[in-house]
């Protein structure tokens, strides 16, 4: 059993489950405390059952799980029984959090009242709009063009359909305007944490080994909305590069778990829970 004392606010993403190695590693996380709040910033499969049956298994143990969705659970993967697509997709995944009492970013953001708040907990769905382009590009066209000669191409090109929308960066526009909104009406004294999949700045990217590959990694239409939104921090996971970094004082916090060949070249517990709240002051974190 978890101590009944004072909880925190921890996050994880990016755990993969379809990997068995991962999987194990889910099943092994447990709280420190009865009143520890669990953010998933996404990327916890491709296939609807393993993704209910993670965030069951975590909803079980905490006393809140926040749910933000990545890439893969939008995935219409062609081993996937459920067939949905795009939205359909998503709001079928949002219903079954609901069902499993999981937050989700169609839900009324939780304030955290425990320690360094109270904080609005802001998971958000945002997407991407290849905005985030490799330098001389000045078009959607010409930066995929740059990454396919360059070989390097998500796999969302395949796999992540925006029905009903015309495009992928049509949806993200339309997500942008509804979570804006939805933000601004928070009261003006209330400080957030904005949880999202992809970072809402471009300076993470910076690190990628190749370039190419930050065009499916935000929009440029968040670039001040940790300011803003009076963010204490941001957490998102995708990059699978898990580190802090601050932008305007602010840490940005990257959660991933990743891919078992990632993990296994670190240091550390795997799967270790990174502390949002209460702010840790040393700017150093073991990898998780």
């Amino acid at each position: 059993m978890a101590d009944p004392g004072p909880g925190r606010l921890v996050a994880i993403s990016d755990v993969h489950v379809r990997y068995d190695e991962n999987r194990k590693v889910v099943d092994r996380i447990r709280p420190d405390s009865d009143e520890d709040w669990l953010i998933v910033a996404g990327d916890v499969g491709e296939i609807v059952s393993d993704i209910e049956w993670a965030l069951r298994t975590l909803r079980n143990r905490f006393a809140k799980v926040i749910w933000a969705p990545g890439n893969h659970e939008l995935w219409t993967a062609p081993d996937d029984p459920v067939r949905l697509r795009g939205e359909q997709r998503y709001l079928h995944l949002v219903d079954i959090c609901r069902k499993l009492g999981v937050a989700t970013p169609e839900d009324p953001y939780p304030v955290w009242e425990g320690e360094g708040g109270p904080v609005a907990v802001a998971p958000l769905f945002l997407l991407y709009d290849y905005s985030f382009r490799p330098p001389g590009t000045y078009s959607k066209a010409a930066a995929l063009q740059v990454a396919e000669e360059a070989g390097v191409v998500c796999s969302d090109e395949f796999l992540l359909h925006p029905d009903p929308y015309p495009s992928r960066e049509a949806w993200c526009r339309a997500r942008v305007r509804t979570t804006e909104a939805r933000l601004s009406a928070l009261p003006d004294d209330l400080p957030t944490v904005l949880v999202n999949h992809w970072p809402l700045v471009r300076e993470p990217t910076r690190v990628l080994w190749r370039q190419e590959f930050a065009l499916w990694c935000g929009t440029t239409a968040t670039a001040d909305w940790h300011t803003r939104f009076r963010a204490r921090s941001v957490v998102y996971g995708h990059l699978h590069i898990p580190r802090v970094i601050r932008c305007d004082g602010v840490p940005h916090q990257e959660v991933s778990l990743g891919y078992p060949r990632e993990w296994q070249r670190r240091q550390g517990t795997p799967g270790r829970l990174v502390q949002i709240l209460p702010a840790v002051t040393s700017p150093h974190r073991e990898p998780v």
